[in-house]
């Protein structure tokens, strides 16, 4: 039975542990997928690689505004979905290929398959028609999540789609519903919108985007019912495939039809394929592994990251838990702490949108002292220059020390004017002196971020 000092399983943001300091540990990396993660793989980067293409598509509908005529003449998929895959493929076969037989990685062993605990610091790895068990010292899990998936009646029979399986279609479905109301519906919804399919949406909620500010999400679902068919405050009860495609059954009898169907009702931790219990790692109800400040989990020398861990399940999370725990595994006499203060996160549909601190909504339930303010697009020049009257910025702030309490985004290039406002939070600074102390170019977009800060009603920042 093979002994490690170090055993890191999943190869997204964990694999980004191992560096040359680790050149003297007996280590193994365990991946029963695909090298990279989800992010790169089926996440993150492939999905706004489709986004920023279906933004180019988009143009022809909104360009008459301005004056000028344009016409989408074709979407070419195939040229689309391989020119993405091109990229993204080779780099996840560069990764594997850099662990297996680099000079680099002559300390590191790699086991292609799925691992499971089978006692205390004890992981079974399944090759093949073969088992092999590990033991280790110390042991990272960074091993993701999975589309979660939902009960409804004749699911298994008819044949969908999961935001894994949805961007390697081979062609581009006449009709597309969508059975879900989260970041990844919305994101799809706007992709194959602009690409010319009927997308139609079905939310069991009564808004779109719910998790984001109240007046976020209710922007956000008034455009998108404007751009798809959205079916809010609906429950799939079954689905059947049909001579012509799939059919689903709503709730009180309304029938939906579609080509294709594309589940996106959320992700779950892989906690429970890894079986982290039999590890005395310990689960929250949400799945998660538990871990304190230090991203070490219920075992001594058991650290997880990522999506395993973190509600959050962001890429730019990931990154920086992974920073922690490789420090704290160099280093476990001067261990530092995750900072999770401040989480950003952003939709990429369309209009974008993102968000940092709390919601109104949360504010008001923790009994917080709070103003707040917001800056339309239209009301400033670069606005005018896009025509844009449906996009805002709101914030959200201490009355008598002018701290930023929440930051919120709805329009273009959302996820970038957003971050010097994270910049803010991050280090403390309030709002008079972000609105007043530099220079704001002009007419650039990020006006829309100072006057936002200039008509907060707290200290210093009257015109």
């Amino acid at each position: 039975m093979p002994h490690y000092d170090l055993v890191i399983v999943g190869t997204g943001s964990g694999n980004s542990i191992l560096d040359p300091r680790f050149a003297d540990w007996k280590t193994a990396i365990v991946e029963k997928g695909v090298f990279g993660g989800t992010c790169l793989n089926v996440g993150c980067i492939p999905t706004k690689m489709f986004v920023h293409t279906a933004d180019l598509a988009a143009t022809p509908s909104v360009s008459s505004r301005l004056g000028v005529d344009e016409e989408l003449v074709n979407v070419r998929w195939r040229d689309v979905r391989d020119r993405i895959f091109g990229r993204i493929d080779p780099i996840a076969l560069g990764g594997r290929e850099y662990r297996l037989n680099h000079e680099d990685n002559a300390n590191v062993t790699v086991y292609e398959g799925e691992g499971r605990f089978t006692g205390h610091k004890e992981l079974t790895v399944t090759l093949g028609d073969r088992t092999e068990t590990v033991t280790a010292d110390r042991f990272v899990l960074a091993a993701g999540g999975r589309p979660v998936i939902p009960d409804i009646e004749g699911l298994d029979e008819v044949g969908y789609h999961t935001s894994e399986t949805v961007m390697r279609l081979d062609e581009l479905p006449a009709r597309l519903v969508i059975v879900g109301s989260g970041f990844i519906a919305a994101e799809f919804a706007h992709v194959f919108a602009s690409f010319g399919v009927a997308v139609t949406v079905i939310a069991r909620s009564g808004a779109l985007l719910r998790s984001e500010d109240e007046d976020i999400s209710a922007r956000f679902t008034e455009q998108a019912s404007r751009r798809f068919d959205v079916r809010l405050d609906r429950k799939t009860r079954r689905v059947r495939r049909t001579g012509s495609g799939i059919e689903l059954e709503l709730d009180g009898g309304e029938v939906v039809e579609a080509d294709e169907l594309l589940i996106a009702v959320g992700r779950r931790p892989n906690s429970d394929l890894l079986d982290v219990a039999a590890t005395g790692v310990t689960t929250m109800d949400s799945g998660h592994v538990k871990v304190d400040a230090y991203q070490q989990t219920s075992v001594e020398g058991v650290y997880a990251l990522g999506d395993m861990s973190s509600p959050y399940e962001l890429k730019h999370v990931a990154n920086h838990e992974g920073r922690v725990v490789q420090h704290n595994l160099l280093h476990p006499d001067e261990r530092i702490q995750a900072d999770h203060r401040f989480v950003p996160h952003a939709v990429f549909s369309s209009p974008q949108i993102a968000s940092v601190g709390l919601t109104e909504q949360q504010a008001r339930q923790r009994g917080l002292k709070y103003v707040t303010s917001k800056q339309d697009y239209a009301g400033i020049a670069y606005g005018w220059a896009m025509e844009d009257t449906s996009g805002f910025v709101k914030l959200l702030a201490d009355p008598d020390t002018g701290q930023l309490l929440g930051a919120h985004v709805i329009g273009p290039q959302a996820p970038t004017l957003i971050q010097p406002l994270i910049q803010a939070m991050s280090f403390g600074l309030d709002a008079h002196s972000m609105a007043r102390g530099q220079y704001w170019i002009h007419p650039a977009m990020p006006e829309l971020v100072e006057n936002a800060l200039l008509n907060l009603d707290v200290p210093g920042t009257a015109r």
